[in-house]
Order: C-alpha cells, then sequence, then structure tokens
C-alpha cells in the first residue's frame, strides 16, 4: 500500500507546476540590508512580510476552517492560498493522491511538505516575488492569479522601476509594472477572490475607477528623493532616486482612514438621510470580503445622550447549505454592504422623537462579528475600529 501511494504522490507532482528555483542567495530578506537597509525595515513592518500561514491569524484560521469545512487536508488548503501568499512556493498543486497520502500519514518527507517548510517562502510577499517577476499575463483567464500569471526571471536577476540601475551582487533590468503602470502588478493578487464555490466575492481590478490616482499613491505614498541602495555607484555616492515606501499601508492602518470617506447629513421629515461618498478609486470596504463600516448614531436632547443605535455595512456570506460562512466558502452573499468607488450610498433613519441633534460617526473594522466569530479569532486588530469622520446635525 505504501508504494501505491508513493508512486501516486510522484506522478501527481510531475504535473503540477513548479517556479523558477530559488537561490538561497535571495530566499531572505535580511541578504537584501547590505545594501537595502531602510527599504527592507518598512517591508518588515508590512503586512506582506506576514502572508504566511505561521504569522498572519486571519489566514490561519481561514485555511484552518476551509480544511476542516471542506475535508481537504491542511496542507492542501496551504498548496492553494500559497498561489498569492506564498507564490514562491516549488509546489503548486496538490490531488487525491497527496489527500491519500496524508491521512495515511505517508506525506512527512513529500515535496508538499518540503516546499511548504521552504525558507523560499517562510517570509510571504517578499523582496523576491515583486522583484523577481519578469513578465505579467494579465490577459489570462481571471481565474488564473498570483504564481498563475507570471513568469520569473533567472535567479540573482531582479527587475525593478530604474533603467540605469546597477548591483554587483546581482543582475537589475527594468519593468513598467514597477514604474509607469504598477496597478498591473498589484493585480496579480488583489483581484478575483473567489470562494471554492466559484462565487466572485471582492474584486479590486473590477471596481478600480482608473484616473490619476494609482495603487501605490496610497499604499506606497508619495515619491520622495532617497536612495533605493546604499552603494556608491553615481561618482563615488549613493545614486539619488525618486522612491516609494515599503511599509504597503492598508486597511490594517488606522491612520489611512482619516477623512477617507465624507459624510452628509440631511434631515427629511421624521427621517435623517446619511450620505456616504467614497472618493477612493476602490470600494470601500473591499479586500478580504468581510470587512465592515460602522455607522455610529448618537441622538441627544440639550447635552444628554438619549438613544445611540449603530448601522453595519458588510456583507455576509452564505454557504450551498444555506448557513453562515466566510468568504472563501460562500456560494452567495448579501446585497453589497460597501460604498462603489468614486460613489456613494445614502441610508436612511428614522429620528428618535425627542432628540434635539444626532452626532453620525463612521468607523472602520477588518472582520465583521459574524466571521470573527466563525473563525474564533484573538487577536485585537480584527475587532478594533479605525476612526473615519463625523458630523453633527441639529433637529427641527
Amino acid at each position: 500500500m505504501k508504494v501505491i501511494a508513493s508512486i501516486l504522490l510522484f506522478t501527481s507532482l510531475l504535473f503540477a507546476a513548479k517556479v523558477v528555483e530559488v537561490d538561497e542567495r535571495f530566499q531572505q530578506s535580511q541578504n537584501c540590508k547590505a545594501c537595502h537597509l531602510h527599504i527592507v525595515k518598512e517591508w518588515e513592518e508590512s503586512w506582506h512580510a506576514n502572508s504566511h500561514y505561521e504569522s498572519d491569524e486571519y489566514l490561519r484560521a481561514s485555511i484552518d476552517y476551509v480544511s476542516r469545512k471542506t475535508h481537504k487536508s491542511l496542507n492542501a488548503v496551504k498548496v492553494e492560498c500559497a498561489t498569492c501568499h506564498n507564490p514562491r512556493i516549488s509546489v503548486t498543486k496538490t490531488g487525491m493522491d497527496y489527500e491519500i497520502m496524508a491521512v495515511m500519514e505517508l506525506d512527512k518527507g513529500s515535496k508538499v511538505n518540503k516546499a511548504l517548510q521552504s525558507n523560499a517562502i517562510s517570509e510571504g510577499i517578499n523582496c523576491i516575488v515583486c522583484h523577481n517577476i519578469d513578465k505579467i499575463h494579465d490577459d489570462k483567464d481571471p481565474t488564473k492569479r498570483g504564481i498563475n500569471r507570471v513568469e520569473w526571471t533567472k535567479s540573482g536577476t531582479m527587475t525593478g522601476p530604474y533603467d540605469d540601475a546597477k548591483s554587483p551582487y546581482h543582475k537589475v533590468e527594468e519593468r513598467d509594472f514597477m514604474s509607469s503602470n504598477p496597478d498591473k502588478l498589484c493585480f496579480v493578487c488583489h483581484a478575483n477572490d473567489r470562494s471554492v464555490e466559484g462565487f466572485v466575492f471582492t474584486d479590486m481590478q473590477s471596481e478600480f475607477v482608473a484616473g490619476e490616482k494609482k495603487c501605490v499613491d496610497c499604499h506606497m505614498g508619495e515619491k520622495k528623493i532617497g536612495v533605493a541602495a546604499t552603494l556608491k555607484i553615481d561618482n563615488g555616492k549613493a545614486k539619488q532616486r525618486e522612491i516609494r515606501g515599503h511599509a504597503f499601508s492598508g486597511a490594517h492602518s488606522p491612520a489611512m482612514w482619516k477623512d477617507a470617506l465624507e459624510l452628509d447629513l440631511e434631515q427629511e421629515g421624521n427621517d435623517l438621510l446619511i450620505a456616504i461618498s467614497n472618493p477612493q478609486p476602490h470600494n470601500i470596504p473591499s479586500g478580504f470580503g468581510s470587512r465592515e463600516l460602522l455607522v455610529e448614531l448618537s441622538y441627544k436632547k440639550g447635552l444628554a445622550e438619549i438613544e445611540s443605535k449603530i448601522i453595519s455595512l458588510t456583507n455576509h456570506y452564505t454557504s450551498k447549505r444555506d448557513k453562515a460562512t466566510i468568504p472563501h466558502l460562500a456560494e452567495s452573499s448579501t446585497k453589497d454592504g460597501t460604498i462603489p468607488a468614486k460613489g456613494k450610498k445614502v441610508i436612511k433613519v428614522p429620528n428618535e422623537k425627542g432628540a434635539s441633534s444626532v452626532e453620525v460617526k463612521l468607523y472602520y473594522r477588518l472582520v465583521n462579528d459574524e466571521v470573527r466569530t466563525l473563525l474564533e479569532l484573538k487577536e485585537p486588530i480584527w475587532s478594533q475600529k479605525s476612526f473615519i469622520t463625523s458630523k453633527n446635525i441639529n433637529l427641527k
């Protein structure tokens, strides 16, 4: 039986796509610090650096949940998620043969296990992921994402935004997705999030309203004069460049939410009209599906609060068994609770009797109560509220 299972595993892996092997010199960002210290330090604080099963509670809980509910082995689900979370993985798919091996506990020394334990993927989205991409095939079928949408350069060749960059440690080549068309690189992974049922629960690429603002303008910040590398290649000095930050600020960064949306209040008879406008080029909330806006109302008579209300703007997901589930297992969801890019949503709320004024505050949360409970998330960041804006109106 062991011999048969081993043959099945070997046959499966012959047909699994492989990425270009990463030289040990470039697997760890630590080795990049000699020339790019400040960039690596910024990256170390980013969520890209935590894009790994061991480092991200939400990712880990989601993988565990999907494995449990679909009865797939944990490693099989890890490999599927690695498409975007760990795209330098050396084994890109598993099959029923691997599942048999896993059930029989004969997979300990398998290529799948070795790939998942490799240093090449232990840092999630690190330097070698983005700066080792040769070509991006954005004309591929929308279901092809992450590792299935790119071609890698040879190990030791880095791509970047400069056509005159030089290094004694590796070859450097310029690519347009690092300079003039960076959205193309972001949408390799940040697009077309599909559940195991094929349900698209988020697609930042299709909702994105193209214009002057690009993804990097917000998430990497404005270009500033500095040095990308400390090598003294410009008449004995480090080359001055226009560079961006590598902290990849996003929904997890409270400072980004200040005034990200606009609020307008109007009384209409006995109702309050709350208009939330989104000047950003993508929907809010967006991202991994279970994010949430909280509209908090405080009704006052004079200075005293007489009533409070909370309105949740989020999506709730349903499995094929018509039960609440997480986005990655959903067959359908409730009506879209997001504010569209460059658009607005108006909410009508009955006013409280006797109230002379109402204050409305708008907050953002990374995970709504339903999904946070399903995944049993413990870390405070998942329930933390980020303040966006507020407004008062006197009632007649």
